[in-house]
């Protein structure tokens, strides 16, 4: 295992020592600022509104300074009126200007401050607002799925486990990085922006209330580091964890993780067997393609199977997992199949098609 000094992981921290954030989804609302000005457009055009209205009727307003009201006292009559400021310098002196007071203006005054008002309580209740959500994401939260590393080989794994019909906001996102986290939350997930390595990030994701984890981070010592945090904060959670080289897998496994994926040596291997036959080669990167034409699934044996052979078994059976043993299709040992096993089989994709998750404990002696 090739694990840098610790001066590497005392930099690294170091520089994953931010602040980190929990962000949900979004619904599709307007920014910020095109809210603000949006309203100090509707503002304005209120403002312009009474000042022309005012000037219709200037006759009736009378100016103490010289007794005349034009354009510029039409419209300074009508920003001290509108936000109730009220000098008294213009005043209106006829009936009509009177009666537009009361039935024009006053209503725009009190719609000018709605819109004020209503600007400034949006800012102020915003942070309010997100926190509630975050905290009834939280108590909602349960049995969920946590990817860390939302890079090609998470969008990857996601996409499949979204297969089996879990939905996307049972999955929580785990990364360092800002923009990636966004990206998540543009897809419907949520996101928690931090170092996976650290408990009080993962504990951010409700690790210690998942149901499985799936560690796709782009180093491998990082990888180990993630499994180790997550493992003790989660005793019984399905930890998946991917490495770049096959020698560190077993430090993988020792950390905690009930499953490690070798994404090198995997590619590698399909390379070769496509060299050897494109035809092979073609249908093994189909099987892993889930949703698409053939998939492999996992699914429980149904009361008609149970005490049948494998090979009288409609589907295509390549495996049977019986307890914490996976069992080829020819072991011997297979005999006859019990209720409490499950098959692992080859079946056409259609769109009804999901993989039924292993929902049982893993054993971690």
């Amino acid at each position: 295992m090739k694990l840098p000094g610790h001066d590497v992981i005392a930099r690294q921290a170091d520089e994953h020592l931010v602040t980190h954030q929990v962000k949900l989804p979004r619904q599709t609302v307007e920014r910020p600022i095109q809210q603000v000005v949006k309203r100090v457009v509707m503002a304005l055009t209120l403002l312009v509104a009474t000042a022309f209205i005012v000037y219709a009727d200037r006759d009736g307003y009378n100016d103490n300074s010289d007794g005349d009201v034009d354009l510029l006292d039409a419209f300074y009559y009508a920003t001290v009126t509108l936000s109730t400021t009220g000098y008294g310098d213009i005043t209106p002196v006829s009936d009509a200007a009177r009666f537009v007071n009361i039935f024009v203006v006053t209503p725009l005054r009190v719609l000018f401050l709605i819109i004020l008002v209503g600007t400034t309580l949006e800012v102020l209740t915003e942070r309010t607002r997100e926190e509630w959500r975050q905290n009834r994401w939280r108590a909602a939260l349960r049995q969920h799925t946590v990817v860390v590393g939302f890079g090609t080989k998470g969008r990857s794994a996601l996409q499949t486990v979204l297969a089996s019909g879990l939905k996307k906001e049972q999955v929580v996102v785990v990364d360092p990085s800002t923009k990636v986290i966004e990206a998540a939350t543009a897809h419907g997930y949520a996101g928690v922006i931090g170092d996976a390595t650290r408990s009080d990030v993962l504990l951010r994701a409700e690790v210690q209330k998942a149901r499985q984890i799936v560690i796709a981070t782009q180093r491998d010592d990082t990888a180990v580091l993630v499994t180790l945090t997550a493992r003790q904060l989660n005793r019984g959670a399905k930890i998946v964890a991917a490495v770049r080289e096959e020698e560190n897998a077993p430090l993988l496994k020792q950390s905690g993780a009930d499953v490690v994926i070798t994404s090198a040596s995997a590619a590698g291997r399909l390379l070769g067997l496509s060299v050897l036959s494109p035809a092979a080669g073609m249908v093994m990167e189909d099987l892993i393609q889930q949703g698409s034409g053939l998939d492999i699934v996992e699914r429980p044996v149904i009361k008609a199977e149970a005490g049948l052979g494998v090979r009288d078994v409609d589907d295509l059976v390549v495996s049977v997992v019986r307890g914490h043993r996976v069992l080829g299709y020819d072991d011997p040992a297979i005999g006859e199949l019990h209720l409490t096993d499950r098959l692992i089989t080859i079946v056409r994709a259609t769109p009804n098609t999901k993989v039924a998750p292993d929902m049982r404990p893993l054993s971690h002696e």
